[in-house]
């Protein structure tokens, strides 16, 4: 007991003390981190629609709100959600979608949307107001990704298949240590049909040396510096890079895009384990 009313030894203890609260402070901050992942894949979870953002006729941003400021929805990366909604005759659909959100943005989730005419997740959406729940499951998906595992990505995406793109890209770019480059061909019909113009550009601006976007339109504008048409074999070999035991092409597209891509592929010399389809 002596030796605890020394000076010294009180200062000892306490400094012992502060570090194990500082350890249980530090276990508890990152359990409850943890726990705070959202998503489950065995059953659908409802989030509230807290801002909808129309950005075109028939494309709108729905952003989510998860169930606390640190929360995560917890999607590995490439991986994708299921959307359960009602179509127009009130019966139920169930959709996959890619969040363009990582989870490093905590607190929330975003979709971007494209609306077709005759859809029936679209529907749902297309009804869905501020206040609103969506009920969603996952994760889904069989895309893998570590930092540095290829030395390049070809990305060949058609319209709303931009997403599970746009997120693998941000994770790369945003990651200072990981060297991977991206090249990306992205095809659209029209020019206001290219979903995350302003994000694709600003990932290109931010990131010159490690991210490339070539766009092709079906019906460009009477000014227009990108491809024309669809998306061809020496569009492929000019903008991707070629096929080697160290890249990988990703493509996601409506079915008839992604048939015509593989084909192409396989004409170039791009081997089946050189390839991936979301």
């Amino acid at each position: 007991m002596e030796f605890l009313e020394r000076p010294e030894a009180q200062l000892i203890v306490g400094v012992a003390v502060a570090i194990v609260a500082a350890g249980a402070t530090a276990y508890f901050y990152f359990s409850s981190k943890k726990s705070k992942v959202c998503l489950n894949p065995e059953e659908f979870k409802e989030f509230k629609l807290v801002k909808r953002t129309q950005l075109s006729h028939n494309v709108a941003k729905f952003k989510f709100e998860l169930p606390t400021p640190t929360s995560v929805l917890g999607l590995p990366i490439g991986q994708h959600i299921s959307c359960r909604g009602k179509d127009s005759q009130g019966e139920e659909v169930v959709k996959p979608y890619t969040p363009t959100t990582l989870d490093s943005d905590i607190g929330h989730f975003e979709l971007v949307i494209k609306m077709y005419p005759q859809g029936r997740m679209s529907h749902h959406f297309r009804e869905m107001r501020v206040g609103d729940y969506m009920a969603v499951k996952g994760p889904k998906g069989r895309f893998k990704y570590q930092p540095g595992q290829v030395r390049a990505f070809g990305m060949l995406a058609g319209g709303s298949g931009i997403t599970p793109m746009f997120q693998v890209a941000r994770v790369i770019l945003e990651n200072p240590t990981d060297k991977t480059k991206v090249h990306l061909i992205y095809a659209n019909v029209t020019y206001e049909d290219i979903l995350l113009k302003e994000e694709l550009e600003g990932l290109a601006a931010n990131y010159p040396d490690r991210f490339k976007a070539y766009y092709v339109l079906n019906q460009p504008p009477e000014v227009w510096s990108g491809g024309v048409g669809f998306v061809s074999e020496e569009m492929i070999q000019t903008h991707c890079p070629a096929p080697a035991a160290d890249i990988k092409i990703l493509r996601c597209g409506p079915p008839p895009m992604n048939k015509a891509m593989a084909a192409h592929l396989e004409a170039l010399g791009y081997a089946p384990e050189m390839q991936f389809q979301f």
